[in-house]
């Protein structure tokens, strides 16, 4: 019987098990993945300062330090753009080295680690059963888009978006920056190029998806990234498509013993598609209501995460929720990118709501709806 079992190994599920363990540890901890570590993972690798400072809360420090910061920020459409300095700089690094980072922290800690696909669950009063084979007090499902966690909880996903990911060389033009042009139609639909500092770029570009509209298909990503982003496929490698589950207005994690985080709680910021931040907030509070729970001798660790979630997140996924659907405006999206090359607080205020925890501000708001 294990205190805890998480499925999915990646920033959501390494972050439960080292959020639990801070908090006790003495508790067992198990992670299951599908893959051995180092693996690849579909993601633009952008990662915030704040994802640092959530980690050195549980002891992680120093994660990053060989890699090379960004701090240029350059935003376009068309012929609007803006190109500033970041307050804080964000970091540029492949999953294949953050994740295998991150899981290694937790190892360290004192989680285990076993290679498997998990296939179900099963919830019993007072246990819960991974596969017929795990038996644990409480669940973490941090498995990603296609979560299986949460389909066996009967939790439906909300609107998605589709991305194509690639690396390829560092054109001197979009050196030391973190670049995103917005196509046309409906958002979020962007470009994108983050230069990792060792001479490569994750490059990409992804869409909302709709019904209304056919399904893009690679090759049509792929023509959409050259579109806006001259050059940026050439000499590409490692093309990998993703699903994005964005966040929506409001999200309530439901009592009980088997919890959610990261992509496989549908925590994307409809806004940018980031989602690193969110899986590794999520994963450290997750880790910490069930080692409260084990604590109280509660089988119920929903209540108070989601106490704890809402109180860090309600209000920012509101704002991110409301900001996505003003940005589907062209008017207003190119208001905001004006705004933001004319003042470098509101420059801020929108690196703050898409990268991390912001909220939208009153100043921000005027300029966006004048």
């Amino acid at each position: 019987m294990w205190d805890l079992v998480i499925v999915g190994a990646g920033p959501a599920g390494a972050s439960a098990a080292l959020g639990a363990l801070a908090a006790d540890p003495s508790l067992s901890v198990l992670l299951l993945d599908r893959h051995d570590f180092p693996r690849d993972k579909s993601c633009g690798d952008g990662i915030a300062p704040h994802v640092l400072d959530l980690l050195a809360e549980v002891g992680v420090t120093g994660i990053l330090d060989d890699w090379t910061p960004v701090r240029r920020f350059v935003l376009n459409r068309g012929q609007v753009g803006v190109d500033r300095e970041m307050t804080r700089p964000t970091w540029v690094v492949p999953r294949m080295v953050f994740d295998r980072r991150l899981v290694e922290a937790a190892q360290n800690a004192g989680a285990d680690l076993v290679r498997r696909r998990v296939r179900g669950l099963t919830v019993r009063r007072g246990t819960v059963t991974v596969d017929g084979d795990f038996e644990s007090r409480f669940v973490v499902g941090a498995d990603g888009a296609h979560s299986v966690v949460r389909r066996e909880l009967g939790v439906k996903p909300g609107p998605a978006a589709l991305a194509i990911r690639g690396y390829a060389p560092t054109p001197a033009a979009r050196a030391a920056s973190q670049v995103i042009a917005y196509g046309p139609g409906r958002q979020p639909s962007y470009a994108w190029s983050f230069d990792r500092g060792d001479g490569w770029s994750n490059v990409g570009y992804g869409e909302l998806l709709a019904d209304d509209r056919p399904r893009p298909s690679r090759a049509d990503l792929l023509t959409h990234l050259e579109t806006l982003l001259p050059g940026a496929t050439q000499g590409g490698k490692s093309w990998w498509g993703h699903h994005l589950p964005l966040a929506g207005w409001s999200w309530r994690p439901a009592r009980g013993p088997v919890l959610l985080a990261g992509d496989a709680a549908g925590l994307i910021n409809p806004m940018t598609g980031e989602g690193i931040y969110y899986a590794v907030l999520t994963g450290l509070l997750a880790g910490r209501a069930i080692a409260d729970a084990l604590r109280a001798g509660s089988p119920d660790a929903g209540t108070p995460y989601r106490r704890h979630t809402s109180r860090l997140l309600s209000k920012h996924l509101r704002h991110t929720a409301l900001v996505a659907q003003l940005s589907r405006s062209e008017r207003i999206l190119d208001a905001g990118i004006r705004a933001a090359a004319a003042d470098q607080h509101i420059f801020d205020d929108l690196v703050e709501l898409g990268l991390a925890d912001g909220t939208l501000t009153r100043r921000l708001l005027r300029r966006l709806l004048p």
